[in-house]
């Protein structure tokens, strides 16, 4: 039987590929609310901290207090001072003091004041703002700053260069009756031009190629290391012991937890007098065991200094680690253990082969909170021992809270947040990795 084909008869597409797409489009559009308060909450804040270190922001310095990418100048601050330096210096020429010289001076200062108002926009807010002065009234701060041109600025800055040389050779001489007042007026000009502070990478070549930054990271590492290293032995040991059946686990459990419920700042400070050097607890069982010579020694040097911190950060978070690591072994089977046994297995035998594997996942999850808890760690050992000695436990946060608020250096500082982020992601990727492999591996397997 012969069949015959129409070619021009449409054929009839499966709306299966449409149907998901139409899924794949409403899976995303459910995920954006929580995407987008990642990208505000998390996201956001790392790129400020990027475009801050930029530029050399300086909170000290009026002239780096603000981004600028062009050269400004503060209207207010020039005419506080201009008129001022041109009547002081009118009224040596009427004196007769040094007139050549001081007619040489006023004639730049005029040409700077000038091609200031060849700016339409400052012409037109300098006689606002003169008039204010005049009237003892108050500039807005939106009115007094403007920007202005790059050869304006130049020229201008390099004039007053130029006066500041001569008005110092003049006083210096004794020729000028007000010659401090003149230079004073001269030198509070140069403040009122606030250049481009666009640095772009400087701060990330000075802190790669800075030695405190390099000693900071390393005993962030250390500090690391060790403490989620205790931290995983001891919380597993814990974890396994309240995971057995006794009388009274239930307050066992609650009591171990308190260390971690303390606020760190609090346990902090708390530590800090156990290890005083003269009436610290701790301090002295230290000295009597034989773990330091003297009870001083435990803040006052390097190596002991660290030990502390890293002992009160084991002593808080320890019941931390123990909790997440409890939860993994609550979802193992009893029936497990129990063929196990009856194949023979000693205990240690069945923590290797029941344990350890189906509590791989746990343990990774409970390393990587931790890890990333200890990486950024500032309270503990800002209280405890404020990076010191000597900043022998000045970590990577620590250094960067001394840069951007003690040194008001906000540009530094947040290159050094930048690259406690770099760190943190990272670290971050490589657990996750591992962690996302394991699972795969898992959900396969199944």
């Amino acid at each position: 039987m012969k069949t015959n084909i129409n070619p021009n008869k449409p054929v009839k597409i499966s709306d299966k590929p449409k149907k998901k797409r139409t899924d794949s489009l409403a899976g995303y559009l459910l995920v954006a609310p929580a995407l987008i308060l990642i990208f505000a909450i998390a996201i956001w804040p790392v790129f400020q901290s990027f475009y801050f270190s930029l530029f050399d922001l300086r909170l000290n310095d009026p002239t780096k207090s603000e981004v600028h990418l062009n050269y400004q100048i503060d209207l207010e601050r020039y005419l506080q001072n201009y008129p001022f330096l041109i009547g002081t210096i009118d009224s040596e020429i009427n004196k007769g003091n040094s007139v050549d010289e001081l007619e040489s001076i006023k004639d730049k200062l005029q040409t700077v004041d000038s091609r200031l108002q060849e700016n339409p926009v400052a012409a037109e807010r300098y006689e606002l703002i003169n008039s204010k002065l005049d009237n003892f009234e108050k500039v807005d701060e939106d009115l007094k700053v403007i920007e202005i041109e790059k050869d304006v600025a130049e020229t201008y800055l390099s004039n007053v260069k130029e006066i500041k040389n001569e008005i110092s050779a003049l006083t210096k001489d004794g020729d000028l009756e007000q010659g401090d007042k003149i230079l004073g007026l001269s030198k509070a000009l140069d403040d009122t031009i606030a250049k481009p502070n666009f640095i772009g990478f400087k701060h990330y070549k000075d802190n790669f190629t800075d030695k405190r930054m390099w000693s900071a990271l390393w005993n962030t590492t250390m500090f690391t290391v060790i403490s989620v290293f205790v931290e995983l032995l001891l919380g597993l040991a814990i974890a396994l012991l309240i995971n057995k059946a006794f009388i009274g686990r239930g307050l066992i459990r609650a009591s171990i937890l308190i260390p971690w419920a303390i606020p760190t700042a609090v346990s902090a400070l708390m530590w800090k007098f156990l290890y005083d050097g003269q009436n610290g607890v701790v301090a002295k069982i230290f000295e009597e065991v034989g773990l330091v010579d003297s009870m001083s020694n435990l803040l006052t040097t390097d190596a002991g200094a660290m030990f502390s911190v890293i002992f009160a950060d084991v002593w808080k978070t320890t019941p931390y680690m123990s909790l997440l690591l409890l939860a993994g072994l609550q979802t193992i089977p009893a029936s497990l253990y129990e063929a196990a046994s009856i194949d023979g297995a000693s205990k240690w035998k069945q923590f290797i082969t029941v344990t350890l594997p189906l509590l791989k996942s746990s343990i990774l999850v409970a390393l990587l909170f931790r890890t990333l808890d200890a990486f950024r760690v500032f309270d503990l050992i800002y209280v405890l021992t404020g990076g010191g000695p000597a900043n022998s436990t000045e970590t990577i946060s620590i250094l960067a809270y001394k840069v951007m608020f003690s040194q008001t250096n906000f540009g530094e500082g947040s290159a050094l947040a930048v690259i406690v982020f770099i760190c943190v992601a990272i670290i971050s990727t490589i657990y996750i990795k591992f962690l996302g492999s394991d699972l795969l591996n898992d959900s396969s397997s199944k």
